[in-house]
């Protein structure tokens, strides 16, 4: 049995979402099909599922102040289904995803570098 997140927890890793697929998976027997590409496929499909949320409502404010609450909920699985997805196909990888993203980052600070931007946007160059 896994434990629940409760309410007021307040954040979650990576490493235990990776546990969590990694079981959820295996007492399913599934890992039979979590190729990286099928899992990869699995991803863009659900990054397309997301997609449509978004694909007729226009530039949307931050904190989505004019969305019903199911619509916000809706949009919290959609976006669990993708995150879901990257943990497992960077864990069939062998991927730390953790650890890649905050090299990503320092890349990006890198090759983007805050003297260089105007008002939040990039200078060309």
């Amino acid at each position: 049995m896994t434990e629940g997140i409760q309410e007021g927890d307040q954040s979650v890793s990576l490493d235990l979402l990776k546990q969590k697929m990694a079981n959820f998976a295996k007492e399913r027997d599934w890992d039979q099909f979590h190729s990286p590409r099928n899992l990869l496929l699995a991803l863009v499909g659900e990054v397309g599922e997301l997609s449509e949320i978004f694909q007729w409502k226009g530039e949307v404010p931050k904190g989505l102040p004019d969305w019903k609450e199911e619509e916000k909920v809706h949009l919290g699985e959609e976006l669990s289904d993708v995150l879901l997805y990257l943990v497992r196909l960077s864990d069939i990888c062998g991927i730390d995803l953790g650890k890649a993203a905050l090299r990503k980052v320092e890349l990006n600070a890198i090759k983007y570098p805050a003297s260089n931007t105007n008002n939040g946007i990039a200078e060309s160059g």
